[in-house]
């Protein structure tokens, strides 16, 4: 049997940076022009797809890469201070232990997550990360990874906390767990027909082992 591969989403997915992001979102919204996120908006906001974050927010996306950078360059200051999600490290060695091949596809710079792994003692449970700045062109970079890695479409599981990742997940043809402990809301993530949602990283094994 061929081995599986199973690509993760970091924020928000391993490692829990949604208040770092917010916080660094809202002291860059006056340069880059949108809306500071209230605790009320933020609500709002994870019901809403990547699509429409966009246009309510109101930035430019000729800004967006621009802003990337800048809240990339930002988290590098406070990586030391970012915990995995409740559970995923215990997940992620039982994947491993399982015999399944993990990699890591992000929008952060691989500098900051090879330091968060290295610093919580994760580091040698992956065999790659790949960074690549996109807003919509996900399934870009999941095909570059394929087509790096020689994997067939079939041989990979995605799991990722935002609909933006179902949608590149499809388009990609590989099967997408989704997240709820991330940033998405569990009724919007629904909405986007996953192949499979769950609350829990405990129940990732179960999961994969049936997908």
């Amino acid at each position: 049997m061929t081995q599986k591969v199973i690509i993760f989403d970091f924020d928000g997915t391993i490692a829990d940076t949604l208040d770092a992001l917010v916080g660094i979102a809202n002291r860059l919204a006056l340069e880059f022009g949108y809306v500071q996120i209230t605790p009320q908006e933020l609500g709002l906001l994870r019901n809403l797809t990547s699509r429409e974050i966009i246009r309510y927010s109101g930035i430019s996306v000729l800004k967006i890469p621009f802003l990337v950078k800048k809240v990339k360059s930002e988290l590098k200051n406070k990586i030391h201070e970012f915990k995995p999600i409740p559970g995923i490290k215990e997940a992620l060695i039982e994947l491993k232990e399982d015999g399944y091949k993990l990699g890591i596809i992000t929008s952060n710079s691989k500098d900051n997550v090879t330091e968060f792994l290295q610093i919580n003692d994760l580091a040698s449970l992956f065999d790659f990360i790949y960074s690549g700045v996109t807003i919509f062109g996900k399934t870009t970079i999941i095909n570059n990874v394929l087509r790096q890695k020689q994997l067939k479409p079939q041989q990979v599981i995605y799991v990722g906390d935002e609909t933006r990742d179902i949608e590149a997940s499809k388009k990609a043809n590989i099967k997408v767990i989704a997240v709820t402990w991330g940033f998405n809301s569990p009724e919007v993530l629904a909405r986007q027909k996953p192949d499979f949602l769950i609350h829990n990283p405990s129940e990732l094994l179960t999961v994969v082992s049936n997908a």
